[in-house]
């Protein structure tokens, strides 16, 4: 019984260490390799001149939105600020009034999430 646990255990470890054998063997041999060029840990890909790394762009997109919900947002609070001036104080709010704080509301919201990234 211990002999065939013994052969069984050897032929494992023998097939397992072929297996390896000719997998680092034939690990990393290109045919057509070209040359290595030397890159710094800091280095990055260059990018063709006229375009800007993905980041970039997406940040500028951000930048964009932020910037065009911002005056959306200014616009809201205006108008806003005019009919709250319009109205009398001592009279329930208007409902377009609740509609358009719940609009100022939502829209910062949206800006707030785009600042975070």
């Amino acid at each position: 019984m211990r002999e065939s646990r013994r052969t069984l255990l050897r032929n494992f470890v023998g097939v397992a260490a072929a297996f390896s054998l000719t997998a680092s063997v034939g690990f990393g041999q290109d045919p057509v390799s070209k040359p290595l060029s030397p890159i710094r840990p800091g280095d990055e890909e260059p990018t063709p001149p006229n375009m800007k790394p993905p980041h970039k762009v997406r940040l500028e997109e951000n930048q964009k939105d932020i910037k065009r919900d911002i005056e959306k947002l200014f616009d809201l609070a205006s108008q806003l600020k005019e009919q709250v001036e319009k109205t009398d104080a001592t009279a329930v709010l208007s409902l377009a009034m609740l509609k358009k704080a719940e609009e100022i509301e939502k829209l910062a919201r949206q800006i707030k999430e785009h600042a975070k990234g």
